[in-house]
């Protein structure tokens, strides 16, 4: 898979989080997003491959939270209320029509980094603020509550994409999170625990 301006180390931890997902037992995906969160805002940093195929289907901008940071996002929580974004290993699941337009949930796959992001209503969405014209004025995009807010021009284009069991993975040199995360470190065990309710719900 081709992407130049994506860090061959972070694509790697992307696919190897979702490989252990799927050893896990989770279903195979077709498409894999990864989001780059160390990178500044200004620039593009969501990648979107089909994995069939070994392609980049997007590169694009992204928004973080905007208690995460400025043109750096530098903080992330999983907490409700705390607009910041969150990191590590989500499913994409359905796509619906809501306050921000057509829009996609999406289940975070680790306990206490990412699992309330349905409760935080965690979503891609478009916003009116993710738009080369702020980075002019301003010096980089708008921010979220939390979401990775897409730009308007491409919001259908991601979410079709993404929705129906897709994977996304976001990025950011936590060393807390590298140490622990389950997915990253594989561990089979902790995985299949962790994924069962998931399917449960699914099935």
């Amino acid at each position: 898979m081709h992407a130049p301006k994506l860090d061959r180390k972070v694509l790697e931890k992307a696919v190897g989080a979702m490989k252990c997902a799927i050893r896990g037992g989770m279903e195979p995906a077709e498409r894999l997003a990864v989001i780059d969160y160390s990178l500044p805002s200004s620039t593009p940093r969501l990648w979107i491959f089909d994995l069939r195929r070994k392609k980049l289907v997007l590169e694009d901008l992204v928004a973080h939270g905007q208690n995460s940071g400025d043109n750096y996002a530098q903080a992330f929580s999983n907490a409700v209320g705390s607009h910041q974004s969150s990191i590590g290993l989500f499913r994409t699941q359905e796509s619906y029509i809501g306050r921000h337009g057509y829009s996609l949930r999406m289940d975070g796959l680790e306990p206490g980094i990412n699992d309330r992001a349905r409760e935080r209503a965690i979503v891609v969405h478009a916003a009116d603020y993710v738009d080369p014209a702020w980075i002019e004025r301003q010096g980089r995009i708008g921010r979220s509550q939390g979401c990775p807010a897409v730009r308007r021009g491409v919001v259908r284009k991601v979410v079709d994409t993404l929705k129906g069991g897709q994977f996304m993975f976001a990025y950011y040199p936590d060393p807390q999170w590298l140490a622990s995360s389950p997915y990253l470190n594989c561990e089979p065990g902790r995985v299949a625990s962790i994924l069962a309710p998931l399917r449960n719900r699914e099935g």
